[in-house]
């Protein structure tokens, strides 16, 4: 074995133990909103760093899921319905539109299309709140203010995912296009059967960043919604934080929120995270 791929025990049990470490700071915080949120409203405020409820009380999530007189002032079931519907739409249009920006940016050949995607790129440069009162002055304008659409349409492209995929499509062999242009294939099949799939872990990397950033995205639907059956968890979450649906300090039912908010993004990101580190790594090979 050379000196150069050798590493001594102690150096290893190091690594280890830093991980460790880290592992334990990174899930402290959902491990105590979850004890907390089984403890009684008095303990959670008087007893809040015990990891063991005594008793345990399941009040604040019968309050969540809507269950007796307790979940009267709440509807989280139709916030987590409003939070999938909504982010599984602005996802679907963000990989579709952004792969199709990203295609014609790499691998189109046109006048000024440096130029168009210099554009592009100095958007990102524009603070998101400034944005906030043109794009609610455009939602009233055309009439979907407070609707599904108006939480949607505006969503539905990325200047992020457009530049993420532009950078997986100009990684394609040129052959490949060729190939099928020899075949015949017009330029939507080259797009759709030829070059797409190769880009398949640019495809995923993206679908799980649209995915996160629309299922957590507050100002914009803060914006775009005014009444309680549009909010979703992150908003309903806000509005509970915030006093809206319930008086003291709730902190149960606040923390079980939170854990409900966070907890479908942690088992989509544990489940596809070697599609995601994979294609990050590969995004950013060439520029």
């Amino acid at each position: 074995m050379s000196a150069r791929t050798y590493s001594p025990p102690y150096r290893r049990a190091l690594g280890y133990a830093g991980l460790i470490v880290m592992a334990v700071l990174f899930i402290f915080p959902f491990i105590f909103s979850v004890m907390n949120s089984l403890k009684t409203a008095p303990q959670a405020t008087t007893d809040a760093l015990s990891l063991i409820p005594h008793p345990v009380s399941f009040a604040a999530w019968e309050q969540i899921f809507g269950v007796g007189a307790a979940g009267a002032n709440t509807d989280f079931p139709r916030w987590l319905f409003n939070s999938v519907f909504v982010s599984v739409c602005i996802t679907v249009g963000r990989v579709f539109l952004d792969s199709l920006a990203g295609y014609a940016l790499a691998r189109l050949r046109f006048p000024g299309r440096k130029l168009i995607f210099g554009f592009v790129i100095a958007t990102l440069a524009v603070p998101s709140v400034v944005l906030m009162i043109p794009i609610f002055l455009v939602l009233k304008q055309f009439g979907i203010f407070n609707s599904y659409e108006g939480m949607i349409l505006p969503m539905l492209a990325d200047v992020a995912g457009i530049f993420l995929m532009r950078q997986f499509f100009l990684q394609v062999p040129d052959a490949i296009e060729e190939a099928g242009r020899i075949d015949g294939a017009n330029m939507w099949q080259i797009f759709w059967r030829v070059v797409l799939p190769v880009v398949r872990p640019g495809v995923i990397a993206l679908t799980i960043l649209s995915f996160n950033a629309s299922w957590n995205q507050f100002m914009f639907y803060l914006v775009a919604t005014i009444s309680p059956k549009y909010f979703t968890l992150v908003t309903g979450l806000a509005n509970i934080v915030g006093g809206g649906l319930s008086a003291g300090n709730q902190y149960p039912l606040k923390l079980g929120a939170s854990v409900l908010t966070v907890l479908p993004m942690v088992v989509l990101f544990v489940v596809l995270q070697k599609y995601f580190v994979r294609g990050a790594a590969a995004g950013a090979v060439k520029g």
